[in-house]
Order: C-alpha cells, then sequence, then structure tokens
C-alpha cells in the first residue's frame, strides 16, 4: 500500500491512500494501533473516500514518518460486525436498475443479498453510510435528475455505493428498496446503526 501522509492544521494528518478497500484496511489498522497504545493523544480517527484523517497527534512529525513505513495487511473480508437489514424492493427505480444490469426486476433481491457490504465512511446526514461491495459490473450513474425529497429508509445505490437515507432528504441516487431500520438514533449507543467498519447485509423482507 501506497500511502501520502499530509499535516493538517497543528495536530492533524491526513493519509491518502488509492482506493476504498485500502482505506478500510488502514482504518482498521489505525483503531488497532491506538487501542494498542501507539497512537497516544489521538482523539478522532475519519476515515473517507480515499483518505483517513487522525486528529490530536501530539508529535504529527515523527507519527507521519512511522506510519509511512507502516505494512497494513489487507482487511479479511469476516472482520467487522455484521448488521443485517431486512428491504422490501419496492423502489421506483428498481425496473430501470434491472434492465441496466440485464436481469429481472424480480432477480435485484438476490444479487442484492448476495453482497456483504462495508461501511468505508459516515456523511452527508447522521446516520448515513457509504457502502462498498458492490462489484464493478454493478456499479450505476446517479439519476440525471435529482429528487426533491427521497422517503426515509430508502435503499439507494450509485457508482461504487449502496446506502440507506436515514431521513428524507433530496437525492439522486438510484432508488430500489425501503427499510423499516432506524439509522439514526441520538438515545442509542451508539446512534448510528452503520460506523466504518461495520458490515451490512440486505436481506428481502418477508422472504
Amino acid at each position: 500500500m501506497t500511502v501520502r501522509v499530509l499535516p493538517v492544521g497543528a495536530e492533524g494528518l491526513l493519509i491518502e491512500v488509492g482506493s476504498a478497500a485500502e482505506v478500510a484496511a488502514l482504518h482498521a489498522e489505525v483503531l488497532r494501533r491506538r487501542d494498542a497504545g501507539e497512537l497516544d493523544g489521538v482523539r478522532e480517527v475519519v476515515p473517507a473516500a480515499r483518505t483517513v484523517l487522525l486528529d490530536g497527534v501530539r508529535e504529527p512529525g515523527p507519527l507521519a514518518a512511522r506510519i509511512a513505513r507502516w505494512e497494513v495487511p489487507p482487511l479479511a473480508e469476516t472482520e467487522g460486525p455484521l448488521v443485517t437489514v431486512p428491504v422490501r424492493y419496492d423502489g421506483p427505480d428498481l425496473a430501470e436498475v434491472a434492465d441496466a444490469w440485464g436481469v429481472a426486476p424480480g432477480e435485484v433481491a438476490e444479487l442484492v443479498g448476495g453482497i456483504v457490504f462495508r461501511v468505508a465512511f459516515c456523511g452527508f446526514a447522521p446516520g448515513f453510510g457509504y457502502l462498498t461491495g458492490l462489484p464493478g459490473h454493478l456499479h450505476l450513474p446517479r439519476r440525471a435528475t435529482p429528487r426533491t425529497a427521497v422517503p426515509a429508509g430508502s435503499l439507494a445505490l450509485a457508482g461504487e455505493y449502496a446506502g440507506v437515507y436515514p431521513r428524507s432528504s433530496p437525492g439522486g441516487w438510484q432508488l430500489i428498496g425501503s427499510a423499516d431500520a432506524v439509522l439514526w438514533d441520538p438515545a442509542r449507543e451508539p446512534a448510528a446503526l452503520f460506523a466504518p467498519g461495520v458490515r451490512v447485509r440486505f436481506t428481502e423482507a418477508g422472504a
């Protein structure tokens, strides 16, 4: 893994890598090393599409040099907690997605259900996780015209990502189903059902 480590402010480091899979592996390695006491002072670890941000770094220079020499193992497919989310495949874009994939609408549930996704990072809205794991031949473009309101619980696809809208909001992703899972609950610990590193499997509701 090739990494580029950049200073951010007085106590931050931004680690750049080349892919979502490398971000997942690096994020897991950072957490392991922090739990082992090797990253004293690091308060926040925030993964994104191609970066991991460390905040609260007491000695950014020496740590950046050490990170550049890390040997980061690939993340095992079975690593991380697994969350199962039942889905009704009733989305308004289901037929279009099935056509793009060259399958019948009824086969979309089987295709999606056969994938174990992983939360790469969170953003856009509280509780929204960007899920990776969609094979390249199933990647889809965003809709040409975004919707002004996407219902809460909508299972959606765009590019290499899948996601579930935690609340009603505008959005341009392809909507293939709906779920009743509560993605964000401030009274719950943790508040977010989807956190970076969590594995996610979508099952067909009622099947």
